[in-house]
């Protein structure tokens, strides 16, 4: 069976948890979630000092985050996203590197989606306003001049009378603590290299009305942070995305998911707890969460041209085949090859790895047939050594070659947690602190922490 493809609360097929701006609160996105309603569950989360949590503690950076991971251990189930809205952008970023280090414990994430965010590097802004807004603070809350000026300040064109009204309360009722906390100190934080590089699928949102975290400038700002980032810009559009454009973000937003985040398998319920648990070591989960990741639907081979990586999905579907949540094997193993990664061995008489691969899909290119049909005869043929082929590989050579390929496509599809969940395997679950193992090692037995389905049930103490 395949593994559980589990949906978000309310039907949707994947939830988006976003975080809001500075003067914000999580309401900002209702009308994004509005527009998505049944095809992207959204939730935004208020931060400490804004919102329902205006009175809260401590607004800075690390004590924000680590509300947003205990809020998202408590609530994300499932395949799930992240997104951020301005500061919200920069929260989101070092969420994210938590969750792929797998030092907070989640699993599930599948994707980013970022509307004219603060990038993990200090973020670009003009001094004078910067002071200018901390005036507003000196001796309370903004006052609702001063958020009218904001407001004017950060918009295209004028929002409709409710938004504004919105706009205009959640500003008000800011804590200035939390406002000066962000622009005294946040947004000047280099998070840059305790984010690193997040290779998941991103959306990026910005406006093309929008001076410093506008169109123009995420690109160069977040290239680098997000390799696998899709830029879109929004025109006549300022720094209030969710408020100004929540039309044209939801659709950007429900294209970006059916593009490039519902792909593969989803981790089913039990395992994912597992996984999340104290049983598993955070580089174990950090590993684990990174190979769940969505494949990139545009991945550009790094070691073989693309008919070569065309040839090894086709026999990649051939030797593993897959349900319709499949994981690009083929793709995975060009990566393995680019990062120069094995298993440890290869043939004495095959040439290094990636020679290997590149001789072996030209010389099976020859005699590939464009009839799907005709596909598992040609493979099997050239698997037992009895193939006419021609090419950089003779027959005897080309058998060995498969056999490594078989056993690396192989091993790409155990690596992903849904097909240990598949198969029941549940070793990666002996770590922890202190470092736990199995109690019962007989045949059929399933250990009180163990997913239902692994081993047998026991009623009467004898193995079933």
């Amino acid at each position: 069976m395949p593994a559980e493809n589990a949906a978000a609360p309310g039907g949707a097929p994947v939830t988006l948890y976003v975080l809001h701006a500075l003067g914000a609160s999580a309401r900002s996105f209702d009308r994004i979630a509005e527009r998505l309603d049944g095809r992207v569950r959204v939730e935004g989360i208020d931060l400490p000092g804004f919102g329902s949590l205006a009175a809260a503690g401590d607004s800075s950076i690390e004590p924000t985050v680590a509300h947003v991971v205990d809020h998202l251990a408590r609530h994300a189930r499932g395949r799930w996203m992240l997104g951020g809205h301005s500061m919200g952008g920069k929260i989101a970023a070092l969420v994210a590197s938590g969750v792929l280090r797998g030092d907070a414990p989640l699993v599930g994430l599948a994707g980013m989606v970022l509307m004219a965010p603060s990038p993990p590097r200090p973020e670009p802004m003009d001094e004078e306003r910067r002071e200018r807004m901390l005036s507003w603070v000196a001796d309370g809350p903004l006052s609702e001049q001063d958020a009218e000026e904001f407001l004017a300040q950060n918009t295209a064109e004028p929002l409709d009378p409710a938004a504004h009204a919105e706009a205009l309360a959640d500003l008000q009722r800011t804590s200035p603590d939390a406002w000066r906390a962000w622009l005294e100190t946040g947004s000047r934080v280099d998070a840059s290299a305790e984010v690193g590089t997040l290779n998941l699928p991103v959306l990026v949102l910005a406006g093309t009305d929008d001076d410093d975290l506008g169109a123009a400038a995420q690109p160069g700002l977040l290239a680098s942070v997000y390799p696998r980032a899709r830029f879109a810009a929004l025109d006549d559009t300022g720094h209030l995305i969710p408020l100004e454009r929540p039309t044209e973000a939801a659709e950007s937003i429900a294209r970006f998911v059916a593009d490039e985040v519902l792909l593969g398998p989803v981790v089913p319920a039990e395992w994912a707890a597992l996984i999340a648990g104290d049983r598993v070591d955070a580089r174990v989960r950090g590993i684990l969460n990174r190979r769940a990741v969505p494949d990139d639907r545009g991945y550009a081979p790094a070691v073989l041209d693309v008919a070569q990586l065309t040839l090894l999905r086709e026999i990649a579907d051939l030797v593993v085949p897959q349900d319709d949540a499949a994981i690009d094997l083929a793709a995975r193993v060009d990566a393995q090859l680019a990062r120069e990664e094995g298993d440890g061995w290869r043939n004495a008489d095959l040439p290094p790895d990636p020679e290997a691969y590149r001789a072996g899909l030209d010389t099976l290119a020859g005699t590939w047939p464009t009839d799907p049909a005709d596909r598992e005869a040609v493979l099997r043929q050239a698997i037992e050594g009895t193939t006419d082929a021609e090419g950089p590989l003779d027959a005897a050579l080309l058998k060995v070659w498969l056999e490594d390929a078989r056993n690396d496509l192989l091993r790409q599809w155990l690596a992903h947690p849904a097909s240990m969940a598949r198969i029941g395997y549940d070793g990666f679950a002996t770590g922890g602190s202190p470092i736990r193992g199995f109690v019962e090692l007989r045949l059929g037995r399933r250990e009180d922490w163990e997913p239902a389905g692994v081993g047998g049930t026991v009623a009467t103490g004898d193995a079933a």
